[in-house]
């Protein structure tokens, strides 16, 4: 095994099929998934809106750099679906994109003081 590298990743999808009772339980949860609960977790932090139309979960998965970040993306998509199947009945959902960024390998651009540029 090589080295382990951490990686953020979205995972975006679409709800589809939702019964009444999984609609009234999101929409009354809406405050607690909105902007403001966005943050990348080992188990996901599922954030939509009001619209009930898109929903995104957030990951940290650390994964082997030699399998890349489609490793990663795989990983976070099973751990999306889980956890969307977890809701209950009623909760569908479409198909599901993924994006990860390797935390590892990311490079941060510090601002420099105005006196140093």
């Amino acid at each position: 095994m090589g080295t382990e590298h951490t990686y953020r990743v979205i995972v975006r999808g679409t709800w589809d099929g939702l019964t009444d009772g999984a609609r009234e339980r999101l929409l009354a949860e809406a405050d607690d998934h909105g902007l403001t609960s966005m943050r990348f977790t080992p188990e996901g932090s599922l954030t939509y809106d009001r619209a009930l139309k898109h929903f995104s979960l957030r990951f940290v998965v650390e994964s082997d750099a030699e399998d890349g970040a489609e490793m990663a993306e795989a990983l976070a998509e099973e751990r999306a679906e889980a956890s969307l199947r977890a809701l209950g009945e009623g909760y569908g959902f479409g198909a599901l994109k993924s994006s990860a960024t390797d935390m590892d390998t990311m490079k941060i651009n510090r601002k420099r003081p105005a006196s140093r540029r």
